[in-house]
């Protein structure tokens, strides 16, 4: 038997109601992000088999079961109305889906002003069969990134946190993870699934770490087991969950407790370069760290231009910044001057700028 669901669940709370309701309790702007993985609306129709005649546990449950499209649009648009409301100007929403809904969510999201950053594919390592053979394999789900309205600038985006963990290059837009499946996979007391839908830790993990910062909140209309609070204390978040179904709030309560939050200095990620002191790099000709008359190269060292006494370079009949003549020696808009540009040392080794520039930063600081 689970034990009797308590109110708090340290450092949220998991309230037990509908969605909605709940969500008009809490104040306007006053959650940092929110995280919503809602019903699918799968429309399935009668039961699914394997090859080998056992039945396929799906998503039969009444909480994913919709009157119609319409029933369903009504209900999208009523808690992302609530969603919006209760996101900080400075707030973003994640929702997750499959084809079934996600583009009908789509819309609804553009159509109540919420500005679309990025769609994200969770490619799945371990799908599904697609068992009657009529389709193709379904491998992925969408993720839709949502900053509060069109002029949102202060939405959280650790670029260079990313980075790190996609060891040093841009996190693209398409993310490989298994299914929860193993340890992770919560059973009842027969063994079976807990949850149909419960999303892997690794998934939330990225998509907090990418869009919120230690001490943030963490909305999630529709809790489940709680998987986003789980990673949200173990990450140093804060969270609110919501979850009409005890039994399923329970588990997740339950499953919360067990969770041993990380260290504060374990938290303490790659540190942003776009919030660093600036500094010139002219700075670095003052100082002697880069001579007037050196050539500056490219890392493939096919392009090249020479360093003004004043900062600037010149590349054949163009004088400017670091930046426009990397962006016009690459025939681009733009260019970040101090990774495009390197300086050769002795033995004709190249180094970048931008290692050169972290020697002085800590001198404007």
């Amino acid at each position: 038997m689970l034990p009797p669901m308590s109110e708090k669940t340290e450092p949220g709370r998991i309230i037990v109601g509908d969605c909605i309701e709940a969500m008009a309790t809490l104040k306007d702007a006053s959650v940092d992000l929110v995280f919503a993985d809602p019903p699918y609306n799968l429309q399935l129709n009668g039961e699914l088999w394997r090859p080998n005649n056992t039945k396929v546990d799906a998503v039969d449950d009444d909480w994913d079961q919709f009157a119609s499209f319409a029933v369903y649009d009504e209900f999208t648009r009523a808690w992302l109305k609530e969603a919006r409301r209760v996101l900080k100007p400075t707030g973003s929403l994640w929702v997750i889906g499959s084809y079934h809904n996600i583009f009908r969510i789509g819309t609804a999201l553009q159509d109540l002003g919420f500005w679309v950053l990025n769609d994200v594919v969770w490619r799945k390592t371990n799908p599904m069969p697609n068992f009657r053979g009529r389709r193709f394999t379904n491998a992925h789900e969408t993720l839709i990134w949502c900053a509060r309205d069109k002029n949102a600038t202060g939405y959280t985006f650790n670029y260079d946190g990313m980075k790190a963990l996609n060891e040093g290059l841009q996190m693209r837009s398409d993310w490989l993870f298994p299914l929860c499946t193993g340890a992770e996979r919560l059973k009842d007391e027969d063994g079976n699934k807990a949850h149909p839908t419960q999303k892997p830790e690794a998934l939330l993990h990225r998509l907090i770490m990418a869009s919120t910062n230690a001490g943030d909140v963490i909305l999630d209309p529709f809790f489940g087991t709680g998987t986003s609070g789980a990673v949200a204390k173990r990450l140093g978040r804060r969270f609110i969950g919501i979850e009409r179904d005890s039994a399923y709030a329970r588990r997740a309560e339950m499953r919360i407790k067990a969770v041993t939050p990380v260290s504060d200095a374990a938290l303490q990620g790659a540190p942003s370069k776009r919030n660093a002191t600036r500094v010139p790099f002219g700075s670095l000709v003052e100082r002697g760290l880069i001579a007037p008359g050196e050539t500056l190269y490219d890392r493939m060292k096919r392009v090249r231009a020479e360093v003004r006494a004043d900062g600037s370079l010149a590349f054949g009949r163009s004088v400017g910044s670091i930046h426009s003549i990397g962006a016009e020696a690459q025939n681009a808009p733009s260019c970040n001057g101090w990774t495009y540009w390197h300086v050769a040392d002795r033995d004709g080794r190249l180094k970048s700028i931008d290692d050169l520039r972290e020697q002085i930063r800590g001198d404007f600081e």
